[in-house]
C-alpha cells in the first residue's frame, strides 16, 4: 500500500510541473507577443483602399521596430474605404505629414502598417488622420499577370492585307 502511494504522489508532482511550466508559457508568450498592446498608447486614423490581411493586432511599425497596433477597423460608407484606427506609443510623437503603408515581410510573411515620418515640425495629435498612406498590393494579381503576361507589351499582329488587283492567288 506505501509503494501505491509513493507512486501517486510521483505522479502528481509530475502533473503539476507539467501545468507550472504551461502556464509559464501562457504568461511568457503574452508578454513577448504584447497581446495586451499599446494602454499607454494614443490613436491615430489612416484610410486606405484595400487593408488585405490587416486586423485588429496587426502591428504598427517604423524602421522595422514595433511602435502600435491597430487597434480597430471600420468601412467609411461615403467613401468605401477602410478606416483604421492606429494605436500608437505614447513615447512616439508622429509628424503631420508622415506616411504610413501596408507591407509584408516577404512573399510569405506577415502583413504590418509601416509608419514613414515627415519633416514637419507639428505632430499629429491623438485622434488626427494620416493623410499619406498605400494599400495593401494584391500579390496574386501582380504574379498573374507576369505569368500571363497580361501586361499588353506583345507587339500588335498586323492587319491582312488583300491581294492587288491582277496578282497570282495560290
Amino acid at each position: 500500500m506505501r509503494a501505491l502511494f509513493k507512486e501517486n504522489v510521483v505522479e502528481a508532482v509530475i502533473g503539476l510541473v507539467v501545468v507550472i511550466v504551461a502556464i509559464g508559457f501562457v504568461v511568457f508568450a503574452y508578454g513577448r507577443t504584447q497581446a495586451g498592446g499599446t494602454a499607454d498608447g494614443y490613436v491615430v486614423k489612416a484610410r486606405f483602399t484595400n487593408v488585405a490581411g490587416v486586423s485588429p493586432g496587426t502591428d504598427v511599425r517604423m524602421a522595422g521596430i514595433r511602435v502600435g497596433k491597430v487597434a480597430a477597423q471600420s468601412l467609411d460608407p461615403s467613401s468605401f474605404q477602410a478606416v483604421l484606427d492606429l494605436s500608437i506609443d505614447k513615447g512616439l510623437k508622429l509628424p503631420v505629414d508622415s506616411s504610413a503603408a501596408i507591407t509584408t515581410e516577404g512573399i510569405l510573411g506577415g502583413t504590418f502598417i509601416a509608419l514613414t515620418p515627415g519633416g514637419d515640425e507639428m505632430m499629429l495629435k491623438p485622434g488626427e488622420e494620416i493623410i499619406e498612406t498605400s494599400g495593401a498590393t494584391d500579390l496574386m494579381a501582380l504574379i498573374g499577370g507576369f505569368v500571363n503576361k497580361s501586361g499588353g507589351d506583345a507587339p500588335a499582329a498586323a492587319p491582312a492585307t488583300e491581294p492587288a488587283a491582277g496578282a497570282p492567288t495560290k
